[in-house]
């Protein structure tokens, strides 16, 4: 049900991975697997394998999805509010609404993540930007831009920044 009750028209979804798109960067590879409201998803989750050193997000939350986070192999460094953990092969995390929180590939480690938002909204658009813009294709100013079109508000945190520098 939606908001107002009104019934969620949900269909089957299914991705092929010989098919999925996939958008990249320098450090990792995002294979897009469904974006909500196409082919009638109702969620939406991408899988990103990250480099070893790759830094997946800044700090940031979302003011209307919730983020999962399954990790499939390697290790991924997190920020949730302001406490940093490592989450191994086959561990989950679920971020709420307003809770700030980051990520990267844990030191030494490549990491294979599913992602998920939940109640999803479009956001492969701004995935693709994501790899635009780390490519040097396109202008950060371009996401700041749309952090409310695409629900991603950035933070400053001094916590993450030190885990990134240890890490180095």
């Amino acid at each position: 049900m939606t908001s107002n009750n009104a019934p969620v028209t949900a269909k089957p979804v299914l991705t092929r991975a010989a098919t999925a798109e996939t958008t990249s960067d320098p450090s990792s590879v995002m294979t897009l697997l469904a974006d909500c409201g196409t082919e009638g998803s109702t969620v939406t989750s991408y899988r990103s394998t990250f480099a070893e050193g790759a830094v997946g997000a800044p700090a940031h939350f979302h003011t209307r999805a919730s983020e999962l986070f399954f990790v499939i192999g390697g290790s991924l460094q997190v920020l949730v509010d302001d406490e940093v953990q490592t989450l191994n092969a086959g561990d989950f995390l679920l971020v709420p609404p307003h809770t700030p929180h980051a990520f990267a590939a844990a030191p030494g480690s490549v990491a294979d993540v599913l992602f998920v938002f939940t109640p999803g909204m479009p956001r492969f658009d701004y995935l693709r930007l994501l790899g635009r813009v780390m490519r040097g294709e396109a202008s950060p100013q371009e996401i700041k831009d749309s952090s409310e079109l695409y629900d991603n508000h950035y933070v400053d945190s001094p916590v993450w920044q030190a885990a990134l520098a240890t890490a180095k």
